[in-house]
């Protein structure tokens, strides 16, 4: 048996941008990191991922009766949900 790996390599190009330096401190204190390119990198994953979750948060999800119907069955007896710690209670 014959195994094969591939590699996939990010694509990194060099760029010049104008960058508001302020808000690049902000956001390196706000990541908890040093470097202006991953804070960069970090903040755009970020937004992408904001992006993401509200396209998904948009999309409407067909359950069909049958489905609904259990959804209700479990939620019916399902316990109770405290929003107070254990520790608290």
């Amino acid at each position: 048996m014959r195994l094969t790996v591939y590699t996939l390599f990010q694509v990194t190009r060099r760029t010049s941008i104008n960058l508001d330096f302020d808000l690049v401190d902000e956001a390196k204190r706000v990541l908890g990191i040093s470097e202006t390119t991953e804070t960069i990198h970090r903040s755009l994953q970020a937004v992408v991922r904001q992006a993401r979750l509200q396209r998904l948060a948009e999309r409407r999800f067909d359950l069909g009766e049958s489905e609904s119907v259990n959804r209700e069955a479990r939620t019916a007896k399902a316990p109770p949900v405290s929003l107070r710690s254990k520790a608290s209670a």
